[in-house]
């Protein structure tokens, strides 16, 4: 199944709900390989490029899966690298999402440094426009979201039904610690995003992403100084 209608969604939100009861003790690769063989072409994973172990284990469910990137044009250098050497050396399509306005359109309407001013109108164009825009395609997405990333994420399902896409929201890696994701990455030889090593525990937009101090949670370098936890991905 592949972009269902307005008139499947009951079906699909009551599909996830079970799989969220039934796959809650599932390895994050038994939950992607269900995922792929219930949604086949409908199924995708996103990817900021922070790191690719949510891509790498998709790719093992499903050579060939769609990983959907948002470039929002305010990308470090090294995650464009990083989404570049996923794309060559992992049994995955890249599909490249861009907004509407390019940088210099946004400045030219709105003025410059629009994520300074205003940074939810930013993501909103720039992010979560995007997103609905590419998602269209699919009925299922898969995310890299963790329980313990932030309280905000804290009760996150490994199957749940994004009401606002009207999808099934796939987070398989919800219950992993940071401690499984370097066990992972190990183990697997994963690419990471360079600045993970550099004092970044999240990676986002350049201009809005600073390194974590001592004790402070991974998202607290997005958004410093402001009440903004979240771009509006993931609610």
């Amino acid at each position: 199944m592949k972009g269902a209608d307005t008139g499947g969604s009951t079906e699909l939100r009551l599909l996830a709900e079970r799989a969220g009861r039934d796959l809650e003790d599932a390895s994050a690769l038994e939950i992607l390989r269900w995922a792929a063989d219930t949604f086949g072409e409908g199924f995708c994973v996103t990817s900021s490029m922070e790191d690719a172990v949510v891509v790498h284990l998709a790719s093992r469910a499903r050579p060939g899966v769609d990983v959907v990137f948002l470039d929002t044009g305010y990308h470090f250098p090294e995650t464009m690298g990083t989404r570049d050497a996923v794309e060559a050396v992992m049994d995955v399509h890249v599909i490249t999402l861009t907004p509407r306005r390019t940088v210099a359109e946004q400045d030219a309407e709105f003025g410059p440094q629009l994520h300074d001013r205003d940074p939810d109108r930013c993501c909103a164009m720039r992010k979560v426009q995007p997103l609905e825009e590419g998602l269209t395609a699919y009925d299922a997405w898969a995310t890299g979201l963790r329980r313990d990333e932030s309280e905000t994420r804290a009760n996150t399902p490994v199957v749940g039904w994004d009401e606002k896409r009207r999808k099934v929201k796939i987070s398989p890696i919800a219950r992993w610690t940071q401690a499984d994701v370097d066990a992972y990455v190990a183990e697997h030889g994963v690419l990471t995003n360079p600045l993970l090593a550099d004092g970044y525990a999240s990676v986002g937009c350049a201009p809005c992403t600073r390194r974590v101090l001592p004790g402070e949670d991974a998202r607290a370098g997005r958004w410093a100084g402001r009440s903004k936890t979240e771009c509006g991905l993931h609610g």
